[in-house]
């Protein structure tokens, strides 16, 4: 048994089921569950003790965030591989067998992505891994586009945590989820922090799962998530890269920030996503911040480099 699935869930009664029957459909494939629930009172915890007994379930006091969650799974995993698969999702068959063979491709593969179908309007896609940009902007990969124009097998900069498969050990290399994002770009950046340790996130479109989306925040706007998320992506600037690739990005930020900052005005978000910005930058230059700061190594200059053009082709892949 190579892989266990780890599935964070909070007050997730309207998901679960269909989650977790869509694992048992699959049980063929030879895998280990783990639901953490993050002190839900919904009656999550009790519905999947009852109905799911060959599942694990981890207990947490209280609500301590998406990264934090994933991290006490993926501790009381001890399979080679980890997935980690949101609450509000339902995967197709061969799922996991998938995953596991292509990650099982190149040891350099830190993690594989799965096709995130829309759960409403499964001939549309909702992701096909992660791109992050010079404009500061991450962002899902065909995300809205007609789900047979993700087919193809490619690189990608991160894998969304909702439906991707990680190598367990590299976890002990670059360390696991940060817990201070709590929630939001947290894949994004252990994904960072793996391709700047030469390693390589992929995309694998035979990897099939239906995700409802906005399970845990409610909706796709809202002042938690905007908050939460304009926060995350400064300090995930300041966490990931040197100084100097800093300045050398700065107008690119100023522009792209600028852009999210009128969208949101529009929203009616505005004040709350500049807050969320400088606060951002305020938690990266905290003393925990200091801490957690990926250190530059001269011999991983080759990794930097390749981010940065990732970064250039990133934006433009967004833009046009």
């Amino acid at each position: 048994m190579k892989t266990t699935v780890v599935i964070p869930n909070y007050n997730g009664t309207d998901y679960l089921k269909d989650c977790l029957e869509g694992l048992r459909a699959c049980a063929d494939e030879d895998f280990k569950v783990v639901v953490v629930d993050n002190g839900s009172s919904d009656g999550s915890a009790a519905f999947v003790e009852e109905n799911y007994p060959e599942y694990t379930l981890v207990k947490l006091p209280s609500n301590t965030g998406f990264a934090y969650a994933v991290n006490r799974g993926i501790e009381a995993s001890d399979t080679q591989y980890v997935i980690l698969l949101n609450n509000d999702t339902r995967v197709r068959k061969g799922f996991v067998r998938n995953l596991e063979n292509a990650i099982d491709k190149d040891e350099r593969i830190f993690s594989v992505n799965a096709k995130m179908l829309n759960m409403q309007h499964p001939d549309l896609m909702d992701g096909a891994g992660d791109y992050y940009c010079a404009l500061g902007w991450a962002y899902a990969y065909a995300k809205g586009k007609p789900a047979d124009k993700a087919s193809k097998a490619r690189r990608i900069f991160s894998s969304c945590a909702g439906a991707a498969i990680y190598r367990k050990k590299v976890f002990d290399e670059i360390g696991c989820f940060d817990e201070e994002h709590f929630a939001y770009l947290e894949d994004v950046d252990v994904g960072y922090r793996a391709r700047l340790s030469g390693y390589i996130n992929v995309y694998e479109p035979t990897a099939e799962v239906l995700h409802a989306g906005s399970g845990y925040s409610g909706s796709r706007y809202n002042e938690f998530k905007v908050g939460l998320s304009s926060r995350n992506s400064t300090y995930l600037i300041c966490k990931n890269m040197p100084i100097l690739q800093q300045i050398l990005n700065l107008p690119f930020f100023i522009i792209g920030f600028g852009i999210k900052t009128v969208f949101f005005a529009a929203k009616g978000y505005a004040g709350v996503y500049v807050r969320g910005l400088f606060k951002g930058i305020s938690l990266g230059y905290s003393r925990s911040g200091r801490e957690k700061k990926v250190r530059f190594k001269l011999h991983n200059l080759p990794w930097y480099i390749s981010v940065q053009w990732q970064l250039y082709t990133g934006m433009v892949r967004r833009l046009f």
